[in-house]
């Protein structure tokens, strides 16, 4: 018997893979969706969505493609890999990603493709949209310059193409390479920790996805994994991952807060001192 039969798990409902199955509806990442879909539907040309390392950027960036119906969208999606990309590298890429076929000649002729391609796409009645994720790595002025270039591209209703920016907040870094491609910013979201009632609520929701139909992390065991975790995502994942793995070899049906201190010291993970309110008297 292995650890996902102990738990009578059908599969691993903690693996930090993106899988939109998964993917939990909170409050904060509901209201990144309706905030980039109004800038996406208005067409204001420029969202940014910023969080921490594991708050649910990449996850968040699929299930907005995913929700751009491909009968209104012309939707692509770039994840950016490394910090070496140059400005001729984003724009075949992106000439590529709204379907430009045949690319050749130089810039200026790149740049008139991708317009009449971009005229092409609003004329069919469908709006342009490039959801870039990792941002942070750009690191070149000039590819910020050439953001606002296109962003420039207007046909008679109006803007001809809307990028959601996904990043780290070094992204505010990236943006400021670029003041005027800054100001252009209509719509911004920062996505942040769960709150600790979300954490049990996306703890539960993974767990009932994965096909297990009882609690096997008890309140106050998941309140430990919250302090743990601050709330962020990856870091839940991680903790619980590993937590069911411990359970199972100590034969523990109900994971209890001992399994998640000690897999928080395997991790090297640490609590903050919790502040307590003081003493005093009611009036």
């Amino acid at each position: 018997m292995d650890h996902l039969n102990f738990y009578k798990l059908k599969e691993q409902p903690f693996s930090n893979a993106v899988d939109t199955r998964f993917y939990y509806n909170s409050s904060q990442h509901a209201e990144a969706i309706i905030r980039t879909k109004y800038a996406v539907d208005t067409m204001k040309g420029l969202a940014v969505v910023i969080g921490d390392i594991g708050t649910g950027k990449t996850t968040l960036a699929r299930r907005l493609l995913d929700e751009l119906d491909e009968s209104k969208y012309e939707a692509a999606l770039l994840v950016v890999l490394h910090s070496s990309v140059t400005a001729d590298w984003l724009m075949k890429k992106i000439a590529i990603q709204i379907g430009v076929e045949d690319l050749h000649g130089t810039k200026i002729e790149l740049l008139g493709q991708i317009y009449e391609r971009l005229v092409e796409i609003q004329e069919r009645g469908l709006k342009a949209v490039v959801i870039i994720d990792e941002v942070q790595m750009f690191q070149s002025q000039e590819i910020m310059e050439e953001f606002r270039g296109l962003l420039n591209m207007e046909g008679h209703r109006g803007k001809l193409i809307t990028f959601v920016f996904f990043g780290l907040p070094e992204m505010e870094n990236v943006l400021s390479l670029d003041e005027p491609l800054k100001q252009r910013v209509a719509v911004k979201y920062r996505l942040k920790g769960f709150e600790g009632n979300i954490t049990e609520e996306y703890i539960q929701h993974r767990l009932k996805v994965a096909g297990c139909d009882k609690n096997i992390f008890s309140s106050d065991t998941i309140r430990s994994v919250h302090l743990y975790s601050k709330g962020i995502p990856r870091l839940i994942n991680t903790i619980c991952d590993n937590a069911i793995l411990e359970g199972f070899l100590q034969k523990k049906e109900i994971i209890d807060n001992e399994i998640i201190e000690s897999v928080a010291i395997t991790l090297g993970l640490k609590l903050e001192e919790e502040k307590r309110p003081k003493a005093g008297r009611e009036f």
